[in-house]
C-alpha cells in the first residue's frame, strides 16, 4: 500500500473525509472509500463526530486499510478515555496497521446524542500528540519503556481562516513542537485565506499542510456553514443565482488555485456523498 508518510512535502496529497457506520454494519462506509478510491491518496475516519454514537475509528479504518486496500487517517478525540485509555487504543491501532492518526480535541458530549455521558478531556490534542510521539519513542506518558516502539504519523487540526491568526499560528507551533507531522485544515473558500495562514509562517508552516474543501451545495448550506467559518460575499451571491453548480464549480477552482500556489494538497469534505470527490477531481486533478 503507498505510503502517505512519504508522499507528503512531495507530491500534491488529496484526503478526504468519511463517516464510521451508525451502526455495526460497515458496508456503507466500505463502499464510500471503495468509490473514493481512484481520486484520494487517503481518506480520515472520524471518531463519534459531533459526539453522535458511531463505530470506533480504528475498527473503521482497518476494516478499509484491508478490504478496500486504502490508506487511512483515524482520527482520536480526547472526549472519551483518559491517558491510559488512549494509550491502549493507539498500541492497538498500530497492531492493527493503522499507522496515520489525528489528534483532536473532540466535540462535548453535550453536542450530540448522548448528552448525559462524561466528557474526559484529561490532555488537549497537544497533550495526545505528545503521548503519540511517546509511544513512536518506546515509552509511555510514565516514562516507562515498552515492549516495542510504534510508527504513527501524526495529524493534528488547524484553522486558517480564524479571525486571531497570531493566536492559531502560536496554537500550531505548540502542536508542531509537540510533534506534528502534518496538519488538515478546517475548510477554505479563498487563496488569501491560506496565503494569510502561510504568511504567518514567514511563507511556508513548519510541517505540510492540507488545506480544508468544502463544497457549499446549496445557499441554506452556505448559511449554516456560515455561523462557523466566513463565507465569502462572492460565493454567497453565485449560489443565489446557480445554486449547487455555483458551488461545486467555485470548490473546484480553489482546488486548482491551491495546487498553483503549490500547497502540499488538500482535504475534503464530501459529507457523506462521495460521488462529490469524483465531481470535483475529475478535470481538476485527475
Amino acid at each position: 500500500m503507498p505510503n502517505l508518510k512519504n508522499k507528503l512535502g512531495k507530491n500534491f496529497v488529496v484526503t478526504c473525509e468519511l463517516d464510521p457506520p451508525r451502526g455495526s454494519d460497515p458496508e456503507k462506509t466500505l463502499a464510500e472509500a471503495k468509490a473514493v478510491k481512484p481520486f484520494v491518496d487517503a481518506v480520515n475516519i472520524s471518531d463519534s463526530p459531533q459526539a453522535n454514537l458511531r463505530m470506533t475509528p480504528i475498527v473503521g479504518a482497518h476494516l478499509v486499510q484491508t478490504k478496500v486496500g486504502l490508506e487511512v487517517i483515524a482520527h482520536f478525540t480526547c472526549r472519551d478515555r483518559n491517558v491510559l485509555g488512549l494509550q491502549a487504543e493507539l498500541l492497538g491501532a498500530h497492531a492493527l496497521g493503522v499507522h496515520n492518526v489525528l489528534a483532536l480535541y473532540g466535540d462535548p458530549p453535550e453536542k450530540g446524542d448522548h448528552p448525559n455521558a462524561k466528557g474526559v478531556f484529561e490532555v488537549d490534542a497537544i497533550g495526545l500528540t505528545k503521548i503519540a510521539k511517546g509511544l513512536n519513542q518506546g515509552l509511555s506518558q510514565t516514562g516507562r519503556e515498552l515492549e516495542g516502539k510504534t510508527t504513527l504519523n501524526v495529524a493534528v487540526a488547524a484553522n486558517p481562516g480564524a479571525n486571531d491568526i497570531e493566536k492559531e499560528k502560536n496554537r500550531f507551533l505548540e502542536k508542531v513542537s509537540a510533534g506534528a507531522d502534518f496538519a488538515q485544515t478546517q475548510p477554505v473558500f479563498d487563496v488569501e485565506t491560506v496565503e494569510r495562514f502561510q504568511n504567518a509562517f514567514g511563507g511556508k508552516p513548519p510541517v505540510p499542510v492540507l488545506y480544508g474543501i468544502l463544497p457549499v451545495r446549496s445557499l441554506e448550506m452556505a448559511e449554516r456553514v456560515g455561523k462557523w467559518v466566513k463565507i465569502p460575499d462572492a460565493l454567497m451571491d453565485a449560489l443565489k443565482k446557480d445554486g449547487r453548480a455555483a458551488g461545486m464549480a467555485w470548490a473546484k477552482r480553489t482546488i486548482e488555485e491551491l495546487r498553483e500556489l503549490k500547497v502540499p494538497g488538500v482535504h475534503l469534505y464530501p459529507l457523506g456523498r462521495p460521488k462529490v470527490v469524483e465531481e470535483l477531481l475529475v478535470g481538476t486533478l485527475v
